[in-house]
């Protein structure tokens, strides 16, 4: 349900994976998109290691700070995957086996043939009167526990875990985006580029270069409101800035 109030989420992406390198997220842009449709703005990303003073930290500075937050990874067997744990103690919570969450693996494992063991027993753990967050795809369920939300890391069911939890959320303002580009390079654009933004401080003027693609060389700039008529004033300005300097205009797009 969305209304005229503005709404922010942040995201902590948890895992050494992450910072190593070794493995490239493929939840932020799933996540910061999805927010937006439904008028609930991503302000702020941190990567946090597998350390729980550091899970610890960074989602009481979140949840202080934004109406949602959301992390991603460090709830499976392993002896690594402390999320459960660190936002429990976030909380101040002891972390228990969730008595839904525990019948329902011990009964798919056992539906299936396969041990219910203390590692998998792990997936289970969460602060001491946590919510469910379903799980469509693989049985074991992320968890909310009052603005925070804690999902898997793994792509496929972080994206089941949201659709499940998404009508909890409220929504407010949804940012729209209007994208001009020009061949006119950013050094000869800056100081009027300035000028417009600080005329509409309602608007985020964002400016991205690009390089040898059909259009040539030249820049994107791209104008971020939740407010449209912002978008037409701000986006006018720019047109006529670049005819000024005497360019043109080659797309004029909006989302």
């Amino acid at each position: 349900m969305q209304n005229d109030e503005t709404v922010t989420a942040a995201l902590a992406i948890i895992g050494n994976e992450i910072l190593s390198g070794r493995t490239q997220d493929a939840n932020l842009t799933f996540i910061g998109r999805s927010l937006n449709e439904i008028g609930i703005q991503l302000r702020e990303v941190r990567v946090v290691p597998d350390i729980e003073k550091e899970i610890v930290d960074a989602v009481n500075a979140l949840r202080s700070r934004y109406d949602y937050v959301f992390t991603t990874g460090g709830i499976g067997p392993t002896h690594d995957d402390i999320t459960p744990e660190s936002v429990a103690a976030a909380f101040g919570r002891k972390a228990v086996y969730h008595p839904e969450a525990y019948a329902r693996l011990e009964s798919w494992y056992k539906a299936n043939g396969r041990e219910f063991t203390e590692a998998r027993k792990r997936m289970t753990l969460m602060p001491e009167g946590a919510e469910l967050v379903d799980n469509a795809v693989s049985i074991a369920p992320g968890f909310r526990i009052e603005n925070v939300f804690v999902l898997a890391g793994v792509p496929q069911i972080m994206r089941a875990m949201f659709e499940a939890l998404k009508p909890q959320l409220r929504g407010g303002k949804t940012v729209r985006t209007r994208s001009i580009s020009t061949r006119v390079v950013e050094g000869v654009l800056a100081d009027g580029l300035a000028a417009i933004q600080k005329k509409f401080p309602q608007t985020d003027i964002g400016s991205y270069p690009f390089y040898n693609t059909p259009n040539g060389t030249g820049v994107s700039l791209v104008i971020r409101s939740t407010e449209e008529r912002l978008l037409d004033a701000a986006g006018e300005e720019i047109i006529r800035m670049i005819h000024d300097l005497g360019g043109e205009v080659l797309d004029d797009e909006r989302s």
